[in-house]
């Protein structure tokens, strides 16, 4: 039972790397949140990143933008694990206990969302990601804008 929401909280952070507003957490999963976020290295949350990029490659419609082997995947996926074990059975077991105790495994995934959120802001702070994050900005219609929210 407890692998299995920690396998789901796991497969939260497939998630977080999206740019939606943050739910509201209760104390119980800010904790647990704060917990991971601090006890997490650069090298840890670059890692989860990678693990996102990996995973979002692997659609249909993004496959023929990457080449990820086989190799690497399983790696990534490794880390992860470690990662994800460290984080509940070591690093933050107090914090992950009382919010088991107080709602469920179930919130626990909500933790992975910030750990995932936070991972995904580091990688958009590198110069060539905010460059190539920008990079639509060149082909965008000015005068079309212009004219939207001109006065009237």
């Amino acid at each position: 039972m407890k692998l299995r929401n920690a396998a789901r909280a796991a497969a939260a952070l497939a998630l977080a790397g999206t740019l939606c507003a943050p739910a509201l957490a209760s104390p119980a999963v800010d904790a647990v949140s704060t917990c991971m976020t601090d006890n997490t290295s650069g090298k840890d949350r670059k890692d989860l990143t990678r693990w996102i990029f990996i995973a979002m490659a692997s659609h249909p419609s993004l496959e023929d933008l990457s080449q990820v082997s086989m190799a690497a995947a399983d790696e990534s996926q490794r880390r992860v694990a470690e990662i994800v074990t460290q984080l509940v059975t070591e690093r933050c077991v107090d914090e992950v206990r009382a919010l088991m105790k107080a709602e469920g495994g179930e919130s626990l995934g909500k933790a992975f969302e910030v750990l995932g959120r936070v991972a995904f802001m580091e990688l958009t702070t590198n110069p060539a990601v905010a460059k190539s994050l920008q990079g639509y900005m060149r082909h965008l219609d000015r005068q079309r804008f212009e004219q939207a929210f001109a006065p009237r």
